[in-house]
């Protein structure tokens, strides 16, 4: 790391509309020997807009793998119908972050999570809240595709089958490959083999399977990670006509697509959110000197 590292003090030329930006008026930690830590400040909560009330709320989040402490203190919100991006360096967390949504962490041998997450104002992590159920309400989509062995048909409509959907399958297939994006390339083909599929298409296909058990939020971690410019184009056409309909957070080290696709950006480094803003503000004005660093290409 270079030793200029910048911190996260407010860059002093920013000038922050104090309706959308994140208060600074927290203390930064202090080290042993009186300085300022960089490395353990973290952001203060971005301002709530009153007139929103949030899809997501974080709350002094603390994630531990065994004895790594993998995140440090988040708070954060998450508006309904907006595509929230999660950038930073690799191992700063955002997956890790994503995952703690759906409780998928909980999968995982020796992993200790303290702090609260609400959905819709519901703790997902209290002792009466079924995790399955909390899957099914918040989708997943992984940075590689993952089809089943089975034809399209199957793929998509498996979930809503082991969930005791009783409607028209037929119809919530072709519904679901729609908002996919993928039902006029595939409609005549439904019976075959999902494998069959470009990269780019059983990416959709997934998104497709996720939404065909209907939830509310769909996680997405680097989805367009292995796929080639014209599928990834594709799949963030996908992502944007989505937000209509659900709430989206996703994983990206692709800042360009953060900044064409995502409505709000966090910025995650060594565990700690250091600033969450709308995205063009977060890109254009940053107020932490460790942001603009980030997203300038000075570091990552």
């Amino acid at each position: 790391m270079p030793t200029d590292m910048p911190n996260d003090n407010p860059r002093p030329d920013s000038s922050p509309d104090m309706d959308e930006t994140v208060s600074d008026s927290a203390p930064e930690p202090v080290s042993a020997n009186g300085q300022a830590d960089p490395d353990d400040a973290a952001a203060a909560p971005p301002k709530a807009d009153p007139s929103v009330r949030p899809k997501i709320e974080i709350q002094d989040l603390n994630f531990w793998y065994t004895d790594t402490h993998a995140l440090k203190g988040i708070t954060m919100n998450v508006k309904p119908h907006q595509v929230t991006a999660l950038i930073g360096p690799s191992g700063c967390g955002k997956s890790t972050l994503l995952r703690c949504l759906n409780r998928m962490n909980e999968l995982i041998d020796g992993t200790t999570l303290e702090g609260d997450i609400q959905v819709d104002g519901q703790d997902i992590y209290a002792p009466d809240t079924d995790p399955v159920m909390v899957r099914r309400r918040i989708g997943m989509v992984f940075q590689k595709p993952n089809p089943f062995p089975k034809t399209i048909y199957k793929n998509v409509a498996w979930g809503a089958q082991i969930n005791g959907y009783t409607g028209d399958m037929d119809d919530l297939v072709e519904r679901s490959l729609r908002q996919a994006a993928l039902w006029d390339e595939v409609k005549d083909q439904l019976h075959s083999s999902a494998l069959n599929l470009s990269g780019g298409q059983q990416q959709r296909l997934c998104i497709a399977r996720t939404l065909a058990v209907q939830p509310d939020v769909v996680l997405m971690d680097e989805p367009a990670s292995a796929l080639d410019p014209i599928a990834t184009s594709k799949i963030e056409e996908t992502i944007t006509e989505l937000k209509s309909d659900y709430t989206i957070v996703i994983v990206t080290h692709n800042m360009q697509q953060a900044s064409r696709i995502s409505d709000e950006t966090a910025f995650l480094y060594m565990g700690r959110l250091v600033e969450m803003n709308p995205t063009e503000k977060l890109f254009t004005r940053p107020e932490k000197d460790r942001t603009e660093a980030y997203v300038t290409g000075r570091f990552g």
